[in-house]
């Protein structure tokens, strides 16, 4: 396992915007905010998804289009840089109105309603590529 040690300054909460994608309202954020570096929980409600799940053996994405309504249970994620874009890796549990559930990595969902709790880090963390699994990790 590689590791650091990082140092967090700076906690914020914010209520995402009705209509706006969620994990580009994130990303837009830490922009605004100078944001390096950061882990986030969120949870609310969006009105569709598209889901990305990752075949290890292709070593592609596959996206999982929803054109439904869901409860956010929750999303979690980090913020780092991924080329010259900060980039919110985001992982959501999605539940239906009958309880079941859609998982997985976030590509894009509609906001219907959304609140988000952030921990920045004083560092920078830039995503590089990986040669082994084919994805852009952090270089610990």
């Amino acid at each position: 396992m590689d590791y650091r040690q990082v140092e967090g300054a700076r906690e914020y909460v914010a209520r995402l915007e009705h209509g706006r994608d969620w994990r580009g309202q994130i990303e837009a954020f830490a922009a605004e905010e100078g944001i390096d570096a950061a882990f986030f929980f969120g949870l609310g409600a969006v009105q569709d998804a598209t889901l990305l799940f990752y075949d290890q053996d292709e070593q592609v994405y596959d996206a999982i289009q929803f054109d439904e309504p869901f409860e956010m249970t929750p999303a979690v994620g980090n913020i780092s840089w991924l080329g010259d874009e900060r980039f919110a890796h985001t992982h959501a549990t999605l539940s239906r109105e009958d309880g079941s559930v859609v998982a997985g990595h976030l590509d894009a969902a509609t906001t219907f309603a959304g609140e988000l709790y952030v921990r920045a880090f004083e560092t920078r963390l830039e995503r590089e590529h990986d040669p082994v699994t084919d994805l852009d990790l952090w270089p610990l």
